[in-house]
This record gives C-alpha cells, sequence and structure tokens, in this order.
C-alpha cells in the first residue's frame, strides 16, 4: 500500500502567521505539524508516500523531509495548483497510486491512540481501490474508507471543489461503502484554527510527559519498523540533541 498527505491550501484562517509558512510546517509541541500524519501512515508500515503541497511550500517539505531516504522511505513530491477539494488529491496522485492500494490522510490532522496502526494495517490487503482515514458519520467516530477510481466519476459541488462526501455517498448509493471504526480511545485532532492548535500542542505535551514517548516521532517509527539501523537512528539523533528531540533518540538505542 501506498500513502498520500494532502497538505496543500493557503491556511488563510492562521493568517497572519502562515503568510510565510505552510500550516502543515507549523509546530505542534516539538514537531512540525506535518510529521503527525506522516507518522499515522508510516504505523500502518506504507514507505512509499506522495507528499501533495502548494507550488510556494513544495521546497519547504523537500527541506524538511527530502526524498525520504533517511527514514528508509521513499517521498515523492506533487504540486496542488489550486485547492479544489481533498478528492483532487487522488487525480493528482493517479500516477503515483497506479494500479496499487492507498491511504489517504490531511496534513493538518492527528489521529493517536492505541491500537491505531494496527486498525489500518488490518486493511492494507485490499486489492487495489483506495482507502482513506478520517472521521466518518459523527465528529467521535473515525473509520477506514474503500475506494477506487470514484474520484473520476464525481463533479465539483456548488462550491468548486470536489468533495470527499460526494465518494462516500458513490460507494454508499452502489451498496459497495466499507467502514470500520477505529478502537476506543483513539483521538482525531484538527488543527485549523489557533484554538485547536494550541488544543493539539497541549494534548502532545501532556501525553508525552505524562507516558515519557513521543507522539509522532518518525524516526522512532523507522528504527522499530526495522527501516533503519541503529547507526542511521544515531546519525538522525545529532544534530537534534540541543533541543533534547535527538536525546529522545539516543535514548532508544539504550533501553
Amino acid at each position: 500500500m501506498k500513502g498520500i498527505i494532502l497538505a496543500g491550501g493557503t491556511g488563510t484562517r492562521l493568517w497572519p502567521i502562515t503568510k510565510g509558512i505552510s500550516k502543515q510546517l507549523m509546530p505542534i509541541y516539538d514537531k512540525p505539524m506535518i510529521y503527525y500524519p506522516l507518522s499515522t501512515l508510516m504505523m500502518a508500515d506504507i514507505n512509499d508516500v506522495l507528499l501533495i503541497s502548494t507550488r510556494e511550500h513544495q521546497s519547504q517539505f523537500q527541506d524538511l523531509l527530502g526524498d525520504g531516504s533517511s527514514l528508509g522511505m521513499s517521498i515523492t513530491y506533487a504540486i496542488q495548483e489550486k485547492p479544489e477539494g481533498l478528492a483532487q488529491a487522488f487525480l493528482i496522485g493517479e500516477d503515483f497510486i497506479g494500479d496499487d492500494s492507498v491511504a489517504l490522510v490531511l496534513g493538518d490532522n492527528i489521529f493517536h491512540g492505541a491500537g491505531l496502526g494496527k486498525s489500518l494495517r488490518a486493511n492494507s490487503d485490499i486489492e487495489g481501490g483506495l482507502i482513506f482515514a478520517t472521521h466518518v458519520a459523527h465528529p467521535e467516530a473515525y473509520g477506514v474508507v474503500e475506494f477506487d477510481a470514484a474520484a473520476h466519476t464525481i463533479t465539483p459541488s456548488s462550491r468548486g471543489e470536489l468533495e470527499i462526501t460526494a465518494i462516500n455517498d458513490y460507494f454508499l448509493q452502489r451498496g459497495e461503502l466499507r467502514v470500520q471504526v477505529l478502537d476506543r480511545g483513539v483521538a482525531w485532532l484538527d488543527t485549523g484554527t489557533f484554538e485547536s492548535m494550541m488544543q493539539a500542542s497541549e494534548y502532545v505535551r501532556v501525553i508525552e510527559e505524562r507516558q515519557g514517548l513521543k507522539i509522532g516521532c518518525i524516526e522512532e517509527i523507522s528504527w522499530r519498523a526495522g527501516w533503519i539501523s541503529d547507526a542511521q537512528l544515531t546519525v538522525l539523533a545529532e544534530p537534534l540533541r540541543k533541543s533534547g528531540y535527538g536525546t529522545y533518540l539516543d535514548r532508544l538505542l539504550v533501553q
């Protein structure tokens, strides 16, 4: 299975702080926001990822993540010239997807909870089609929904966007909508406003402080998955020690 992160948009709800930087590169406590959706894909054993961003911000993501090789991954990039709905990600990423299944996550959504990676991996054997991780039906419910080339069948809504709900409805009308509710205790955090960003940062801070474990630590996930070696983890930790982040990575090797 492959993964897509949709990190486009202009972040106007967060102006002026996002006038010069992508919203998905803003900090959520001790990490860039993009680390969290990337870690969601990684915990589902997905190490081939397409990151879709605006042309203006693409180089910022490339500076941060590179080609993914330092994490034992492949990260490629595509541009969303104009935000025209979540389902547009499937059209932009069509060549990347090919005949594979794909998991789509949003660059400003944070999922956290026991069993999250297991729930996503349980659906990784779906042949063809598309997997989309989101909240469904009710704000408190979370699920994994299967899609295929339905993105080609829908038309823009009244606001000019290819709505992800239109794809949901497409499969619902055909009796083919598949939803798996994730385990109780999984948290979904949006980060589209100043208030929700602060709430998400405080959530991460409290969990990390109480548990002594980091949320969304992409280096740790790669190492635990066996994508990188002890020596490679040490190299990644070196420039991060002054912030304390690298010290955390060092501790993993002696536990």
